[in-house]
Formats: structure tokens, C-alpha cells, sequence
């Protein structure tokens, strides 16, 4: 029984006294996105095994040791999505979607899953804020892109949050770069460990990404990409980083990052925090012109980023970032006998139509038990029913802020609701604009 009542490993709960904040977040996540161009897209949790296989790369851990594949009944291989990417350049190549406009930028919350090694902000299901950009080769794109998720930042207020940038070039410059790091890691062959053997001859550009403290030591003198970039890549880098100093980003190059996923190519980028512990990693992505193509496509070029969610969670309460609050029921219709039950739930019925949260006892609780119930869930408004007031049409509406209270018509409720509502919602427009801009 204790197994039945237990999350499976690597899994959390998002429990209601909390969730407006993820809410939040997530709307504030898409409502940027937009700012930028960027639509919502939804793709299917599970996907053709081939898919990542294909895109992510075969040589890299994801695909090695943390995808959750298995078997239907169809005896299909399937595997649930361990990132948003591949699946949204499905979706944009099976739809057709490369005969609208390009670039099409796209963005999503999506749930992921890797069979990982539980940690603080890192689980075997969790959650990312993505974006995709189809079909633009313009350095400006990466800056944009870059700009989408430092913008992010900015809205949230996040200090120590550092963005890194790299390129790691195209197919024509990786092929001299690939033999001059199989000619390092060579002469190490006897320190590494046995998955960076078998990428060795793969893809040692695998071998940087290595999470083993052997194999990352080795790697820290290994031949630096930057200085095998064809003209081309050279020149694209260059005006990426043009495109981020007029906008006031800034960043800092490390050669070293290289992404954990095969289909990237030239910009990569990774913003940092030293904040949530050693996986610091809140946010990366970059540029992967070859994959619509590597999946079957034309040669599109396309780019985009991943943020985790829940390491975002983790940093802004880390940095004790304060929250919008919750939204608290608007009135609470506190009745006493059946008539008055009666009456609170066509109230509530025609008040909730027009978008108004209203509770009212299910509990058979006392007058005073509800009452308490109210002040508790923090409505913000009470009115009491009983039969003289269903009788006279008239009842007391309490403010429970001010404890304030009006005499009004049964009857004009509605009506005169929904002006107090649009006076509450004037107010708390203007408390959320300013919002940020107050101290903490």
C-alpha cells in the first residue's frame, strides 16, 4: 500500500496552495513570447523513438542512458519526449508549415522526461518553456532568440544569472575540428571512461559534454572549436555578438560549451546561475540549421532555446522573488436554511458567468462556521442569505477588508456586483503594472 501512495522517484506533486505561482510564471512565459512573435505550439508527449534518436543524436547521454522508451501494443517503438525541440520541428515539417511565412517561430510548455539521477531543480519528469524559430539563417535571429530569454530574466528580476556564448561551427569546420580532438583524446584513451571511448570514434565533441570529473579535467586542454571556424561561421559569430552589444546584453564566450544534443550548430548558448548548485544550467539552446533536414525535411535553418521550469521555480525562490497573490474568491454566500441554499446557488450560478469567483458552504457548517471559512479562504466580499432576506430581497454585503457593509437588493446583485469587480480589477491592474518595480 505505502507504494500506492508514494510519487514515483524523480517526480513532484504541484499542489493548489502553490500553483498560482507556477501560473504565473508560465503565463508570463508565453505573454513574452508573444512580445517576440513567438505562438503557442502543442506536440504529443510521446513520439516515434526514431525521432530522437535521429535529432538528439545517438551518441549522447540523453539518448544513451536517460530516455524512457518502450514498446506499444503495436509493437512500435515510442518514447516519451526528453526535450521539446525535435518534436515541435516534427510537427512544423508533418504539418507543412515550412509553406507559411518563414521564419515561423513557435514557443511551448511542455512536460520532458529523463531518466536522470534526482537532484535540486533536475527530475526524471519536469517541465520546459521553449522556442523555436524555423527558417532564418540571420545572426540577428540568434540575437533575438538570445534576447527572448534575457528579457525573461529581466522580468523576473534575476541577479546572478550569467550568459555564456560559443559556436561550434558547421559540418565543413567540425570535420577539422573532430580530427584534432580524436588526435587529443587519443593520447588519453587509458583516463576515460567507457562511454567517452565509444564517442571517441563517433563524435568526441561528445566527450566535452561528459558529466565525469575525469573526462571533464581531461577535456579542459583540449583543442578549442573557436579556433577551427571557417570563414563563414567566423563572420556569423561576429555579427551575433554585434546584434547583443547594441542591445546592452552581456555575455561572455566559453569556448567549452558545446550542448548536450548532436543538432546543433554554430551560436550556442547556455545562461548560468550560481545560485541552485552545481547544475547551474537554467536555460540553453542555439542554432540547429541541419535537423529539419536530418528528419526528413528540406534544408531549413532554425534555432531555439529550452528553459527549465522547475529550475527557474528553484532560482526565483532562491533569490526570495516575491509573487502576485493568489486570486481569492470574489464573495462568499454564507446561507442559513434550504430556501437560502437554494437562492446562493442561482446567485452564484449567474455570477460565475460572467467570470466571477463565488463560494458558497457545502459542508453544512453553522452560520459562524462559514463565516470563519470565509475569512479563511480570504474572500473579499461576504453576504448572508436567511429567509427574511430572500423574503424582503434584500440582504447585507460585507467588505471583508475594511469591514465595511451596504444594504443591497437581491435582485440588483449582479449588476451591482460586477461594477464593485470592475472597481477591485481597476486596482489590481494597476497594483500588477507596477509590480516589479517595487521592493521586496
Amino acid at each position: 500500500m505505502a507504494l500506492i501512495t508514494k510519487a514515483v522517484k524523480g517526480t513532484l506533486d504541484f499542489l493548489p496552495q502553490n500553483i498560482y505561482k507556477n501560473q504565473f510564471v508560465e503565463n508570463s512565459l508565453l505573454q513574452i513570447g508573444e512580445c517576440f512573435g513567438f505562438k503557442e505550439i502543442r506536440t504529443p508527449v510521446f513520439e516515434h523513438t526514431e525521432l530522437f534518436t535521429r535529432s538528439v543524436g545517438d551518441t549522447t547521454d540523453v539518448v544513451q542512458k536517460e530516455m524512457y522508451t518502450f514498446n506499444d501494443k503495436g509493437d512500435r517503438s515510442i518514447t516519451l519526449r526528453p526535450e521539446g525541440t525535435a518534436g515541435a520541428a516534427r510537427a512544423f515539417l508533418e504539418n507543412g508549415l515550412f509553406n507559411e511565412p518563414l521564419p515561423l517561430k513557435v514557443c511551448y510548455l511542455t512536460s520532458c522526461y529523463r531518466y536522470e539521477k534526482p537532484q535540486a531543480g533536475r527530475l526524471r519528469e519536469f517541465h520546459q518553456f521553449g522556442v523555436e524559430c524555423f527558417g532564418t539563417s540571420d545572426p540577428a535571429a540568434d540575437a533575438e532568440v538570445i534576447s527572448l530569454a534575457s528579457q525573461i530574466f529581466d522580468f523576473f528580476e534575476v541577479d546572478n544569472i550569467a550568459l555564456q556564448i560559443n559556436s561550434i561551427g558547421c559540418p565543413k569546420c567540425r570535420a577539422e575540428y573532430h580530427k584534432a580532438l580524436k588526435e587529443y583524446f587519443e593520447s588519453k584513451k587509458a583516463d576515460l571512461c567507457h562511454t567517452c571511448l565509444e564517442r571517441l570514434d563517433k563524435n568526441p565533441m561528445r566527450i566535452l559534454d561528459c558529466k565525469s570529473p575525469i573526462c571533464s579535467d581531461i577535456a579542459k586542454d583540449a583543442p578549442k572549436i573557436l579556433d577551427y571556424l571557417c570563414e563563414e561561421c567566423d563572420e556569423h559569430f561576429k555579427k551575433v555578438q554585434k546584434y547583443l552589444d547594441v542591445q546592452g546584453i552581456e555575455y561572455t564566450i566559453n569556448p567549452s560549451i558545446v550542448r548536450g544534443l548532436d543538432y546543433y550548430t554554430k551560436t550556442v548558448f547556455e545562461f548560468v546561475s550560481s545560485d541552485i548548485g552545481a547544475q547551474g544550467t537554467v536555460c540553453g539552446g542555439g542554432r540547429y540549421d541541419g535537423l529539419i533536414e536530418e528528419i526528413g525535411g528540406p534544408s531549413i535553418p532554425s534555432l531555439g532555446f529550452g528553459m527549465g521550469l522547475e529550475r527557474l521555480m528553484l532560482l526565483l525562490e532562491a533569490q526570495k522573488r516575491r509573487f502576485p497573490e493568489e486570486r481569492k474568491p470574489e464573495l462568499f454566500i454564507v446561507t442559513i436554511g434550504d430556501e437560502a441554499k437554494l437562492k446562493a446557488v442561482e446567485l452564484a450560478r449567474e455570477l460565475r458567468l460572467d467570470g466571477s469567483s463565488v463560494l458558497y458552504d457545502l459542508g453544512g457548517r453553522s452560520m459562524k462556521a462559514q463565516m470563519k471559512l470565509a475569512n479563511k479562504l480570504g474572500a473579499q466580499t461576504v453576504i448572508v442569505l436567511g429567509e427574511d432576506e430572500i423574503k424582503n430581497d434584500e440582504a447585507t454585503i460585507k467588505d471583508m477588508a475594511s469591514g465595511a457593509t451596504e444594504s443591497i437588493r437581491l435582485s440588483e446583485l449582479p449588476d451591482r456586483f460586477m461594477s464593485f469587480l470592475m472597481q477591485q480589477a481597476a486596482v489590481q491592474a494597476a497594483d500588477t503594472l507596477n509590480f516589479f518595480n517595487t521592493e521586496g
